[in-house]
């Protein structure tokens, strides 16, 4: 599935994968490479992974988020995190992160607080309906996760799990 604009003013921001982009068209004659190399496979893969997430959050009564803002949510730690290590985290620019933040705050997932260690900077935190919204994001993850696996077979999916695992945390 992949997240299409939303015109429409409501929330549901889904639509399938093939509605947006057909793949064979750019699987032709030598292009092959492009829709089968790892890098394609495993961005289509965490794609279709976060959406069902957002699907199961949309069911639970929490469809204020979008993929865009589960960058943020993602690599916010429990205590707080400053915006310039999210930014650094999520490989985007601080201008990209902040604006994300901005929309969790107006939708009472985060706020911004003063840096305790530095007067001059603010940490992003979890507001009392971010940690809630949180926990709601881990139960949909882990049916997700059980999902997955049921898909791929035990066997294989905790292959997958422990390779990225290893290829993630290796050298570089």
């Amino acid at each position: 599935m992949a997240v299409k604009p939303d015109t429409t003013g409501k929330r549901n921001r889904t639509t399938t994968r093939s509605a947006t982009r057909d793949d064979s068209t750019l699987a032709q004659a030598g292009d092959t490479w492009r829709v089968t190399n790892i890098g394609r496979l495993l961005n289509d893969a965490v794609h279709r992974f976060e959406e069902s997430v957002l699907e199961k959050m949309a069911r639970a009564g929490h469809d204020e988020c979008t993929i865009s803002h589960i960058t943020v949510t993602r690599n916010l730690d429990i205590e707080g995190t400053r915006a310039v290590e999210l930014a650094r985290r999520a490989s985007m620019t601080k201008q990209s992160i902040g604006e994300l933040v901005i929309q969790l705050e107006a939708l009472g997932i985060v706020k911004r607080e003063q840096d305790p260690t530095d007067g001059r900077a603010k940490v992003v935190l979890f507001t009392e309906k971010g940690r809630d919204w949180l926990e709601n994001f881990h139960a949909a993850l882990e049916q997700t996760e059980r999902e997955m696996e049921e898909e791929l077979g035990a066997t294989l999916y905790k292959a997958v799990k422990r390779g990225l695992l290893k290829y993630v945390h290796g050298a570089r």
